[in-house]
């Protein structure tokens, strides 16, 4: 389960991310109850405008966001974003202290916080494979997803205490402080033993990720329902909010309800961590599993129902989200991970511009369990569509030996971009063909020497 722990990079990735997503969590909960106690009077549609505009920057920057995380130091690029998110909460802070902040002006911050967020998460999510080899790739994202629900488990049931004892601007200065984690993490790690990254030209390269992802139909089916899950499904602080608030509960209520949902999330996160690798399979069930438990959730009669059915929804989301992300990076051709992770990102938390105000006009027209309901029956839409895919594809056969077991066949690496060789070998030597002087053909051929005449790796 923990065996990304060996590397030291990893460790010290791991407890900057833990201590920095604490912050993030707490930050998002205040923020959400700033919006929606604060600068209005329960307006859901107001924060589902604010989610919006947060999350619509990794969508509409997608093409830049990619090609920035393949392109530059993902290292270097992760502590100025980092850096940037650090002065915004300490803004943030002041203006909520001082009695400044006006809705419009969060809704400002919000974009920004957007904008900078487009560009670090397909860096943070790409870096995880210079920290540790592909064998341990989907081990290492399931860690990730368990640092960020220990978060999430923590985080914002301190801001709901917070909030309560000395005010939400506090919130967001405490989190400033916990960037410093993060940076001083990345500052901190021993660059020689960073795996070394494929290479590209950089020439015509921006538009390489959608054409990839255009050729896999696995991880199309992948991104659909990733899309659906989180423009409808994954609207938390909306539904958790509104149903504190029909429970005749206050911020420290709302607090508790998210850290809830972060029990489930952290044992979701943690069963991934034990699978030798993503399935998808695990995804499609993660989905089918999200969809009932969201139904359930919105018949709850208590409070405290409520919050049981949560610990379901978090595990259920996480384990499809968790293994979804490792099956996108395990099967990605290196050379375009970057670019592909950012299409991921940006569908996962693109889909927020269009389904967050949507939930929140319905929590405001129908009530918040109406909501709940339409969200579960899209995810239990998105379930069905990898279902239908699966049997399609002719991916799933009879087992040999056994008369009533399935098996489904194992996605390989596809390669569409050939890596520079790291380093010089027999192989590269014997097959790589070189320009005679004074012409522009190799030796041996009829043809011009292709300009870039590295060998590609064979996949099994």
């Amino acid at each position: 389960m923990f065996r990304s722990f060996a590397v030291f990079n990893y460790r010290v990735w791991f407890i900057g991310a833990v201590v920095s997503n604490i912050g993030a969590w707490m930050q998002a909960t205040a923020q959400n109850w700033v919006v929606l106690t604060e600068l209005t009077n329960n307006d859901a549609g107001a924060m589902g405008i604010t989610m919006a505009l947060q999350f619509a920057p990794p969508l509409l920057l997608v093409s830049v966001t990619g090609w920035v995380a393949d392109r530059f130091d993902r290292r270097k690029l992760i502590m100025l974003t980092q850096s940037a998110m650090l002065l915004l909460a300490i803004a943030l802070g002041v203006l909520i202290l001082s009695g400044a902040m006006t809705l419009p002006m969060m809704y400002g911050f919000a974009l920004a916080l957007g904008v900078v967020t487009a560009f670090d998460n397909p860096a943070r999510q790409a870096f995880v494979s210079d920290l540790v080899t592909r064998e341990n790739a989907s081990n290492a994202v399931a860690l990730n997803a368990a640092s960020f629900n220990t978060a999430r488990l923590i985080g914002p049931a301190v801001a709901g205490i917070m909030i309560v004892i000395v005010g939400s601007g506090w919130v967001f200065l405490v989190n400033a402080l916990t960037f410093t984690a993060m940076i001083g993490a990345l500052a901190l790690m021993r660059i020689r033993e960073l795996i070394p990254r494929a290479k590209t030209s950089g020439r015509s390269r921006l538009a390489d990720g959608f054409r990839y992802v255009g050729g896999r139909p696995d991880l199309l089916v992948i991104f659909s329902m990733v899309f659906l899950l989180g423009a409808f499904g994954m609207n938390f602080p909306i539904f958790a909010s509104t149903m504190a608030l029909e429970f005749g509960r206050g911020a420290d209520g709302f607090g508790l309800l998210s850290s809830i949902l972060a029990i489930g999330s952290l044992s979701g996160a943690l069963l991934a961590a034990r699978r030798d690798r993503a399935r998808m399979r695990v995804v499609i069930l993660g989905a089918g599993g999200f969809g009932l438990a969201m139904m359930a959730s919105s018949l709850a009669p208590t409070y405290e129902l409520y919050g049981v059915s949560l610990v379901l929804i978090g595990f259920a989301v996480v384990t499809m989200l968790t293994t979804a992300n490792g099956y996108v990076q395990t099967t990605t051709d290196p050379a375009l991970r970057g670019r592909v992770l950012a299409l991921y990102m940006a569908i996962l938390l693109g889909g927020t511009p269009v389904g967050a105000p949507i939930v929140g006009w319905m929590a405001d027209a129908f009530g918040t369990r109406v909501a709940i309901f339409v969200a579960a029956v899209v995810a239990l839409l998105a379930c069905g569509i990898g279902v239908a895919w699966t049997l399609a594809s002719g991916r799933l056969h009879r087992h040999e030996s056994r008369r009533f077991r399935l098996t489904l066949d194992e996605t390989l690496p596809l390669s569409v971009v050939a890596p520079a060789p790291a380093e010089f070998s027999d192989e590269v030597a014997g097959t790589t063909p070189i320009r005679l002087p004074g012409t522009d053909r190799a030796p041996g051929s009829d043809r011009p020497a292709p300009r870039d005449a590295r060998p590609h790796p064979q996949h099994g």
